[in-house]
């Protein structure tokens, strides 16, 4: 979702959103390693090319170039909130399959920190319209 240096920021929220973006990719990059973790212990294999997972995720793949800052949290909020969604239905389907281990992750880690993250966007998308790009 961000790698260091990948977005030009600019303005007086430079520094506020540097510190929040690299919090929350650290955050991203700790669920990709427990979910993939999840996926092996229970005989799956973990996607770990990222060429491979951009091929197969649902969430677009962000312009080219330079990226308004509002619009780069709108469409950040819109792939949490795309990810939420496929997750609660997850959820709902391992606790219905009886794999509470599954459950747990996705509920409690998941959904709870993608739920956090969301709220903290939307706080720097106060009193600006999301912006689609």
């Amino acid at each position: 979702l961000y790698k260091k240096h990948h977005w030009l920021m600019r303005g007086a929220t430079f520094y506020q959103l540097h510190l929040v973006l690299a919090k929350h990719a650290g955050e991203q990059l700790e669920l990709v390693d427990t979910i993939a973790e999840r996926v092996q212990s229970l005989g799956g294999v973990a996607v770990g090319d990222p060429r491979h997972v951009a091929e197969i995720t649902s969430v677009p793949r962000p312009p080219d170039g330079v990226e308004e800052v509002p619009a780069m949290l709108s469409r950040l909020l819109e792939a949490h909130e795309a990810i939420l969604v496929d997750a609660h239905d997850a959820a709902a389907r391992a606790a219905e399959l009886g794999d509470d281990g599954t459950n747990d992750l996705l509920v409690s880690q998941v959904i709870r920190i993608g739920e956090l993250q969301s709220w903290f966007l939307v706080g720097h998308l106060v009193d600006t319209p999301l912006v689609r790009s």
